[in-house]
């Protein structure tokens, strides 16, 4: 090994060991709760959708099985953190970098909220350059190469070779 790369080896062990020796502050009861909450209200939310969809039977599945599916788990999860939300001290409290992890939940919600309307190829594109680029920090070219890949290799993938119903420009 050169020692270059044994120099690099030693700067990312003591930049691992830097990051897990930060002190975090664990959330509080009162976050786990509306953690915990949040989360079957999701479910329930999944399990609404589902049942809209049409769940079908166990020999004929419906659309809306596999919402159903998740929605169950996801109501068990949220039951069981709230049941336990005393006990859970491993949850870290909000800071400012939770703000990214809304921000990429609303990119997502517009993301959903247009595609049915301009098809899936221009969301998924500006999806994937932003997430890319801002969340991930990736250069231009590099953004730009793969979100392009990406969005050609879904349509060939899921349209033109599966014939998957999903609304798509071309």
């Amino acid at each position: 090994m050169t020692d270059a790369r044994r120099e690099s080896l030693h700067d990312l062990e003591n930049a691992i060991h830097q990051i897990e020796d930060e002190e975090r502050t664990p959330a509080g009861p009162t976050t786990n709760l509306v953690l915990a909450l949040a989360v079957v209200a999701l479910g329930l939310a999944a399990l609404a959708g589902a049942l809209s969809l049409g769940i079908g039977t166990p020999e004929r599945p419906g659309s809306g099985t596999w919402p159903l599916l998740i929605g169950i788990g996801l109501v068990g999860l949220g039951i069981a953190l709230a049941l336990r939300f005393r006990q859970d001290s491993d949850a870290e409290a909000f800071t400012r970098n939770s703000a990214v992890v809304a921000a990429g939940l609303g990119t997502m919600i517009v993301f959903v909220a247009v595609i049915e309307t301009i098809g899936f190829e221009l969301p998924s594109l500006a999806l994937m350059l932003v997430w890319l680029r801002f969340f991930g920090h990736e250069s231009w070219r590099s953004t730009a190469i793969v979100s392009v890949g990406a969005v050609v290799a879904f349509y060939l993938i899921f349209v033109a070779a599966l014939a998957v119903p999903i609304p798509h420009l071309f």
